[in-house]
């Protein structure tokens, strides 16, 4: 009987599964929180991959947490309210004004819509804001500028982080999809929290495998704007000497992956939100894309063992 010599060209389709083994029976089970924002909060075919991306890590064993901002949205419901957009610090200038609208386009036009993308494969996705059981409690936030303390309005900073409700999500096997809106700690008001130092602080509180930040760069460069080589991996040391060299935009996102790794994630990325599947890519594969930031001691540990 002669053997078969057709190619069967599904064959790399396999490569591909198996390729991804090792690392869907290492996160198994375990908690990813996911920074959703950039380009693919606005794109809607890399809206659509993101969904499926989330839901394919619930399918797989994975528990992923959604955090969300909404930059864009935000300036352009101002904009509709006649609300100037500025800037202070890197942190939008929150007036009590500016506030009603955040919340709104936060809870009630963003968060809605991603909870509607991931349902599409099911009961899956449950929407939450940070006000929600407590989950996030923040007090007023006030940035240095020059020396001097600044006034940029209902700005918050994380205080105290619950974790009851999404852990009730996640072992029901829901998806929780949090707005970064936070109670206040001292009144009866709410801040606007930096969605990037929410999802760190969610991370860390949870005792998550992984943070991922989407971004719309391919990760952290070494020498920007002069070079565009990516880091791949550094140390929680060597990224907070690399600190006061980056851009603003930077900033919380590398900030936020730092306290990650400082208080209990055992990795955090910074990942390309363009590039559709970008989730998966990093995930699953073996050379993953954008940046990753481990604790120092992993670092220390894996030179022991080689």
């Amino acid at each position: 009987m002669s053997t078969p010599t057709r190619k069967h060209t599904a064959l790399p389709k396999a490569q591909t599964l198996i390729e991804a083994l090792p690392w869907l029976v290492r996160h198994a089970g375990k908690t990813v929180v996911i920074k959703f924002g950039g380009n693919a909060m606005v794109n809607d075919e890399l809206k659509s991959a993101f969904a499926q991306d989330v839901v394919f890590l619930r399918h797989a064993g994975l528990k992923p947490v959604v955090v969300h901002g909404g930059g864009p949205q935000i300036s352009a419901a101002l904009d509709r309210h006649g609300i100037v957009s500025e800037f202070k610090a890197g942190l939008r200038v929150t007036t009590e004004d500016a506030m009603d609208v955040v919340r709104m386009v936060l809870a009630g036009q963003v968060q809605r819509e991603l909870v509607g993308l991931l349902n599409r494969h099911g009961p899956l996705a449950v929407g939450i804001t940070g006000e929600d059981a407590h989950t996030m409690t923040a007090t007023k936030h006030q940035p240095r500028i020059d020396g001097e303390l600044i006034d940029i309005g209902r700005v918050g900073e994380i205080t105290d982080i619950d974790t009851g409700a999404i852990e009730a999500l996640l072992a029901d096997g829901r998806i929780p999809v949090v707005s970064s809106i936070a109670r206040s700690e001292d009144d009866h008001h709410v801040y606007n929290v930096n969605a990037d130092t929410a999802a760190a602080a969610l991370a860390a509180a949870l005792g998550a495998e992984t943070l991922m930040v989407l971004t719309d760069v391919e990760g952290l460069y070494e020498d920007w704007p002069h070079s565009d080589e990516v880091i791949s991996r550094l140390t929680a040391t060597q990224l907070e000497k690399l600190l006061p060299e980056l851009s603003s935009g930077m900033v919380p996102k590398m900030e936020g992956c730092l306290h990650a790794v400082r208080n209990g994630v055992t990795t955090a990325r910074v990942i390309d939100g363009r590039v559709q599947h970008s989730i998966l890519l990093e995930i699953f594969t073996d050379e993953g894309i954008g940046t990753m930031v481990v604790p120092d001691e992993k670092e220390e540990k894996e030179e022991g063992e080689q």
